[in-house]
């Protein structure tokens, strides 16, 4: 999971051309949860996508929150179709590493995973996290709907307040409707990574400055 390129992002005419069908199969079903990975998902069900770095930490923290229904990582925000792993870390895609989080808002809120994925990694980097280095490690929010849009940048800009007050500088997510940014399963290896190696590569970590959920919906 290490790369030490600092590509910029390409445009949609150097972005590596992809394939129209994907090259590899994604499991079935959730290890943890027992639930499909892919769709179509029950009606009441909601879906959230978050680039924070690394998808193997990223996505265990969203399947351990209540209420989440499934979770899956993947490639999304670039311009190549059906990429692979290699393809995105060559930095030559224009994908970040995105975990897909379908659940329930009865049962947990779109502002509390926000909270999640603020608390989770430190969105001031850029092209990096940690000691990940890359286009593919950058912080990403894509929505899925109007209200989700004004959620996210309205906590976006609470969570800046109590960053720059922590003497962080500014935050860096890109903040973009989902639509028109397809969200591209990555190989089944990689579906829930540190669940099937519980010892693996995490270089998921926080500011520790906290993100209270009443804050989020003060500030929206």
């Amino acid at each position: 999971m290490f790369t030490h390129r600092r590509n910029p992002l390409p445009s949609p005419e150097d972005a590596l051309r992809g394939r129209a069908e994907p090259a590899y199969s994604v499991p079935e079903r959730h290890t943890v949860l027992g639930t499909p990975l892919l769709g179509p998902y029950p009606e009441h069900l909601e879906t959230a996508d978050f680039g924070l770095g690394c998808f193997w930490g990223a996505e265990r923290i969203f399947w351990q929150q209540d209420g989440v229904w499934t979770t899956l990582v993947g490639y999304q925000g670039g311009h190549t179709p059906n990429p692979s792993y290699e393809e995105t870390c060559s930095g030559m895609t224009g994908h970040t590493e995105a975990v897909r989080v379908v659940f329930d808002p009865a049962k947990v809120s779109y502002g509390r995973l926000l909270k999640l994925f603020w608390e989770s990694h430190d969105p001031t980097q850029g092209f990096r996290q940690g000691n990940d280095v890359g286009t593919q490690y950058r912080s990403a929010v894509y929505t899925h709907s109007t209200a989700q849009q004004e959620e996210a940048e309205a906590s976006r800009d609470a969570y800046q307040r109590l960053l720059a007050a922590s003497g962080y500088s500014d935050i860096t997510t890109e903040i973009l409707p989902a639509d028109g940014r397809p969200f591209y399963p990555a190989e089944g290896y990689h579906q829930q990574y540190l669940d099937k190696n519980p010892t693996g590569y995490c270089g998921i970590g926080g500011t520790g400055v906290s993100c209270p959920v009443g804050v989020v919906r003060a500030e929206g």
